[in-house]
């Protein structure tokens, strides 16, 4: 049963004022409730749990099981107060008993539980028991008097992301009585038959943070998850809506230029990137802005599309400019793409922030003047100081890696008509993930590899192997090849006993003195990651120690070995794309999983890898693999920031389906939503989250 909704409290218009307006008899509890970045009533609500510990199972002391969080209605036999001296905490110990047998609680500088114990009481425990020797113990768990109903003991207690030494019981009880008020303020923003199921959206959240049994856990999330992807859907609703309104440069390419296009290129197209360039030709000859993203494995060929799509704009008298999230990214950029474009007849520029400010002003004057037919750079591409004469076409190149207001920056500048957008992405999105959020954008898909590309032999090993390994290494090296290593963490950690990148880079030079050895990882200063990524693209360095900085971003066809350290804790699409990182010239090419885990769904993974080659098959079996493990939500590099909904849950993706589904009939018949006040309030609230996401 799910918590009742008692009807006594604030009105819907007061659940956003500040708490001291709206509910000033919490008092202190104001203060306390800031530290978690809650100001208002309804921040409050939808400041959910993100698990739920069961105790709603109460077991005689004789049936406790080690490891488990549990309950037990118990007699206090005996109560003992150390006090504490130094650095050593004070100590209650309480014995405990009841017909079965015996167990005791302790707890560690909790102030207050001697003076709300006493021998003789009955209460209800609920914590984690681990065995000492042959008797339970119960390690600093709540306890409430028995009979005594608790949002704390003998029920499914909500589990709250904690700040500023705010404990569990404090936040919970300070929750509860928010909601309590605040409940029944809240305003459906789905009508009966739209919610059809699905629970009211005042019961949902009663039982997000209060349920009354665990089987009450997903109907509420899922119903919050639902909210959560239609506004999300009448983001993209809208922004299709609002860019029918928009005007662009329409480009046509008559069908005999395509061909003398295609003809200038070095290579032949296959047919998958003919298709592509026959998407975006199509795209570009509307007056309607192009807002396409084309996907592709890696090395499949995007930049040859994105050539021809440039090349075409700037014949027909329009700039163009290409961003790449890095220096180093874009620098390759302009390295590959300036000799196709030079072919085609169009002349490329680079900049960059690091550029000399002569240089700088050099390109901004040819910008300004229309000499600069198509610019390829950084985020300077997009800085006030840049002015086009006429953008024509804008390509982002793993879009994913800029915010919001970067790719919007980008398409203001151009002048008076909306700029063509072409998103290039080597992540390859599963199908029903593609439809649902990626709504916005035409998808275009390169399957197909280019001819000449190495079949790469992926390898799983142990740790036993690390010594052959690092000789097969210093082999490859030995022939004029070049390797990686990737690791997951910059520095060692405590917690953790996997490979870090500053103690690898030292262990490798110690094992193999007669490499140079670099080291690249996200927290050094921009400029030293791309100089040591250029010398080793260079030549000058044979082995690289990495992070996931080389993810995307480095194009080294001299590098014949990637090996992946503790690969268990990547994911199947960043290993398939540090996988891409070799096999891109004409030797030989190896990717060595490393892992010494022995769990199966971690076997199965980097299995699924070793097996295949196809980036998208990959990405389905990850995203089958990941399954209903992500209950509250699973933050995915290109995707959308979704706070409850999971894009591994597939009752998740069939809601989000729906909400596309209806979406696109509510903005359908009212694009702004006039008429349905709650339902812009949920789409304007997801925007802003998303807004300080990004910010963040």
């Amino acid at each position: 049963m799910t918590r009742t909704v008692t009807r006594r409290g604030l009105a819907p218009d007061h659940l956003d004022r500040p708490l001291r307006i709206a509910l000033p008899e919490l008092g202190r509890g104001i203060g306390t409730l800031a530290k978690l970045g809650i100001e208002t009533p309804r921040q409050a609500l939808f400041h959910l749990p993100f698990r739920y510990d069961d105790f709603s199972e109460l077991r005689p002391l004789g049936d406790l099981l080690p490891d488990e969080k549990q309950s037990a209605r118990v007699r206090v036999t005996d109560l003992k107060v150390e006090a504490g001296f130094g650095r050593r905490p004070q100590r209650v110990t309480a014995q405990l008993a009841d017909d079965t047998g015996s167990a005791e609680a302790i707890w560690f500088g909790r102030r207050f539980v001697e003076t709300r114990l006493r021998k003789g009481m009955e209460v209800v425990v609920s914590g984690k028991v681990a065995m000492r020797g042959w008797r339970p113990q119960f390690t600093s768990p709540e306890f409430t008097p028995a009979g005594r109903e608790s949002m704390h003991t003998a029920r499914v207690v909500p589990v709250y992301r904690l700040s500023g030494g705010v404990t569990q019981k404090r936040a919970r009880e300070l929750l509860a009585r928010v909601h309590e008020r605040a409940l029944p303020g809240v305003e459906d923003p789905l009508l009966p038959g739209e919610r059809a199921e699905m629970l009211p959206l005042a019961e949902a959240l009663a039982a997000a943070h209060f349920p009354g049994e665990a089987a009450d856990v997903p109907a509420a999330l899922d119903r919050l998850a639902f909210d959560e992807l239609l506004a999300l859907q009448l983001t993209l609703a809208q922004a299709r809506v609002a860019r029918e309104g928009l005007h662009a440069a329409g480009v046509a390419v008559p069908a005999d230029e395509l061909e003398r296009l295609l003809a200038a290129l070095p290579f032949t197209l296959t047919d998958d990137q003919r298709r592509a360039v026959e998407d975006v030709v199509g795209d570009l000859a509307r007056e309607r802005p192009m807002r396409r993203l084309l996907q592709g494995d890696v090395g499949s060929g995007k930049t040859a599309v994105a050539a021809i799509a440039l090349a075409a704009v700037v014949r027909a008298g329009w700039q163009c400019a290409l961003m790449a999230p890095t220096e180093i990214l874009a620098r390759q950029h302009h390295v590959g793409l300036a000799p196709l474009l030079a072919a085609l007849g169009v002349r490329a520029e680079f900049l960059s922030g690091s550029l000399k400010a002569t240089a700088k002003r050099r390109i901004h004057d040819a910008i300004e003047a229309g000499e600069a037919e198509v610019v390829i750079g950084t985020h300077a591409v997009i800085s006030e100081a840049v002015t086009f004469r006429s953008l024509g076409l804008a390509v982002v190149d793993e879009q994913h890696r800029f915010g919001v207001a970067q790719r919007a920056a980008l398409q203001a500048k151009g002048a008076g008509l909306e700029p063509h957008v072409l998103a290039l992405t080597a992540t390859p999105i599963p199908r029903t993930l593609a439809l649902t959020f990626y709504g916005d954008l035409a998808i275009s898909t390169i399957r197909e590899l280019p001819p000449g590309r190495q079949p790469i032999r992926t390898e799983i090993r142990d740790r036993s192997a690390l010594s052959r390994i690092e000789d097969f290494l210093a082999a490859e090296v030995a022939d004029g090849r070049q390797a990686f290593v990737v690791v997951p963490l910059v520095a060692e950690s405590e917690a953790l006993t996997v490979a870090s990148a500053e103690a690898e880079v030292e262990r490798l030079r110690g094992r193999l003195p007669g490499l140079r050895i670099g080291l690249v990882h996200g927290q050094q200063r921009a400029d030293e990651r791309d100089a040591t990524m250029a010398a080793f693209a260079g030549g000058e360095i044979d082995l690289l120690v990495a992070t996931t900085v080389v993810e995307v971003g480095i194009d080294v066809p001299n590098a014949s070995v990637m090996l992946v350290e503790d690969a268990e804790r990547f994911g199947l699409a960043q290993l398939h794309q540090l996988r891409g990182r070799v096999g891109r010239g004409a030797h030989r090419s190896f990717c060595i999983l490393l892992s010494d885990a022995t769990d199966e769904l971690a076997r199965r993974r980097l299995d699924v890898v070793a097996s295949s080659s196809d980036g998208f098959a990959i990405a389905e079996a990850d995203l089958t693999l990941r399954g209903a493990g992500n209950l509250l939500g699973t933050r995915q590099s290109g995707l959308p920031p979704l706070r409850v909904a999971s894009l591994f849950e597939p009752r998740h993706v069939a809601l989000a389906e729906r909400a596309r589904d209806l979406a696109d009939q509510l903005v359908g018949g009212d694009p702004t939503l006039a008429g349905r006040p709650a339902l812009a309030r949920l789409r304007a609230d997801f925007a802003a989250a998303g807004d300080e996401g990004e910010a963040a």
